[in-house]
Formats: C-alpha cells, structure tokens, sequence
C-alpha cells in the first residue's frame, strides 16, 4: 500500500510537469476579449448618457422658448441643461399652438476603431401667449 498516509488518508499525486503556466496564456489569450467586452460596457453607458442629457436638454429649450423668452432663450436654456463635453447643437422652432426644441449631442466614442454618435432628442411644449 504505497499510497497510504501514516494517518489513513491517500497522498495527493503530482502535478504532471507540461501543465505549468498553463493558466497565464489562457488569461492573457482572453485578455482582449475582456477589454473590448469592458470598452462596449462604457460606450452603452456614455450613450445612455448622452440620451438622458439631450433629453433635459430638449425640454429646458422648449420649456424657456415657450414662455416668452422665444428661441434665443430656448438655446441658452438648453445647452446650459447639458453637458458642456457633448457639444450641443439646440434649435428651439416656436410655433402658434406648440413650441419644439431640437438638440443633438456627440457622444464620443470608446472603442478606437468606431467613432463617436449623435444622438437627438425632440421636446414639444404648448406656447404660452
């Protein structure tokens, strides 16, 4: 019985000496993956973002080019409600019945090879006069 232990229990075997550092090349192989999967995570996020701040955006510009501040207010209200990094483009449009503001950010992009993305949101709100 070579495989007993004084104590009862079995000894562990080797470990088969091919299989060292194994473990660092299946990492390191799958590093890239993990990276450009964590790059995609940031880049939905960052476009959420930007979907969100042109929305408040839109509807400050339109909330401010309806009252009676008209359109040149509607653009002031609007990029001040967004974010200076995402470039706003605002361009309230006020009408008889009904005011609507346009903006579109630029949301920039993470993964190198994939450029940044517009995004717009439109707001419509009654006019006050």
């Amino acid at each position: 019985m070579t495989g007993l232990r004084p104590s009862g229990g079995f000894r562990a075997g080797r470990r088969p000496r091919g299989d060292r550092g194994v473990s660092i090349l299946e990492f390191t192989g799958f590093l890239p993956i993990l990276l450009l999967i964590g790059m995609a995570a940031i880049q939905l996020g960052l476009i959420g973002y930007g979907v969100n701040q042109a929305g408040s955006g839109a509807r400050a510009a339109a909330r401010a080019a309806s009252q009676q501040g008209g359109p040149p207010a509607g653009v002031a209200a609007g990029q001040a409600a967004v974010s200076g990094w995402l470039d706003p483009q605002v361009s309230p449009e006020k009408g008889a019945e009904t005011t609507t503001a346009t903006v579109v950010v630029h949301v920039p992009g993470v993964i190198p090879l994939f450029g940044g993305y517009d995004v717009t949101r439109r707001a419509t709100m009654p006019t006050d006069d």
